[in-house]
């Protein structure tokens, strides 16, 4: 009788090990950003509209890359975790497998591209100028228009690298740390205009209201930019196929009405002005 005992517990520890092992443990999406670059991701104190907790930090993030970064990770089946750091450390912790990805309104471009892989588009950004409306500068109807202008951007952006040199007899600044701290130049007066995507001009201009954007897209006397340094992706360590395949199976449901509604939820909420 003890053995048959025996045996039917034995059975039964073997039984709830196989089990155990069946189950698949939900993974972490690990994604870092700026937190600091709103409309796209900030920092705030609370969980509002539903912002996620920072690790290692009492503050929450927000913005279109945190609610991009909520779909995926949903979609995916994995909990999410955002990491905050300097936008230049992002490319290293990448590579590193320090995160998964980042989702920091990073555009995808060849030069990014030799040091990690990207998923497709999870949006597609024009890019503008920021002026002062009591700026002479302030009527332009193209770069050609800001010939004498004192100008900066965010570094490591296409916006500085490849859009501030086309604009002929300017006078370019050192770049700025962060996106924050370039609109603190212009409105300070430190700069005449900036050059940055759509998405951050609008968010700027709802908080600045003495800050003028400009669209050249209408005119031939624009920045030539590729599809490539407007589109924004998600970046992944080099050879990281399965990930990119599942962010890209989630990225597919989504239509290009959909990054719009988003980023203009994102817009609405922003608090651009704490930064």
């Amino acid at each position: 009788m003890k053995k048959t005992i025996y045996l039917i517990l034995t059975l039964l520890m073997i039984l709830m090990l196989i089990s155990a092992c069946g189950q698949k443990e939900e993974g972490v999406l690990k994604v870092g950003m700026e937190c600091a670059y709103a409309p796209y991701n900030w920092t705030q104190q609370t969980d509002a509209n539903g912002a996620v907790p920072i690790k290692d930090s009492s503050d929450y993030a927000y913005g279109y890359d945190v609610m991009m970064a909520k779909y995926l990770a949903e979609k995916i089946g994995y909990k999410l975790e955002i990491c905050k750091m300097d936008w230049d450390s992002l490319p290293v912790a990448v590579q590193s497998g320090t995160i998964d990805c980042a989702i920091a309104g990073q555009s995808i471009t060849e030069e990014r591209k030799m040091t990690v892989d990207f998923t497709s588009p999870y949006y597609y950004a024009s890019i503008v100028c920021l002026v002062k409306e009591d700026s002479k500068f302030a009527l332009a109807q193209g770069i050609s228009d800001l010939s004498g202008a004192s100008c900066t951007s965010q570094q490591n952006t296409v916006w500085y690298n490849v859009c501030l040199p086309q604009i002929a007899g300017v006078n370019i600044l050192p770049a700025m740390d962060s996106a924050p701290a370039m609109l603190v130049s212009l409105t300070a007066g430190k700069c005449d205009l900036v050059v940055t995507d759509l998405p951050t001009a609008m968010a700027a201009v709802a908080v600045y209201p003495q800050l003028r954007l400009l669209d050249f897209s209408d005119s031939a006397d624009n920045f030539l930019v590729s599809d490539e340094e407007i589109n924004i992706g998600v970046s992944l360590k080099k050879g990281n196929k399965d990930l990119a395949d599942k962010l890209n199976e989630a990225l597919d449901k989504l239509s290009i009405e959909d990054f719009e509604r988003m980023m203009n939820e994102a817009i609405k909420v922003q608090p651009l002005s704490a930064e």
